[in-house]
């Protein structure tokens, strides 16, 4: 079976060396779509031993992305939509 985004990530917090409670929170809790999961292994790829405040600030850090990206997409939709009526009406 393979293995999700977020088990790889769960898993590379815990070869990393973080409690297990942290290792949780991060991978099921917080970066749990493919999109944040995959940033953050990236983050990890990339940076060798970060702390665990560095950690979770970069969680922040991809959350506010994801967030940012979210609203971005929901005002284009409502943009989109507003073109719409004044282009065809009510």
């Amino acid at each position: 079976m393979a293995q999700s985004k977020q088990d790889e990530l769960y898993k590379a917090l815990q070869q990393k060396g973080y409690p297990d409670s942290l290792c949780r929170e991060i991978a099921y809790k917080q970066m749990n779509t493919d999109y944040t999961a995959t940033r953050m292994l990236g983050y990890l790829y990339r940076t060798s031993d970060p702390r665990p405040e560095d950690v979770v600030d970069e969680m922040l850090a991809i959350l506010s992305d994801r967030n940012a990206i979210i609203q971005k997409k929901e005002l284009e939709h409502a943009q989109t939509t507003i073109n719409k009526v004044y282009r065809e009406g009510l």
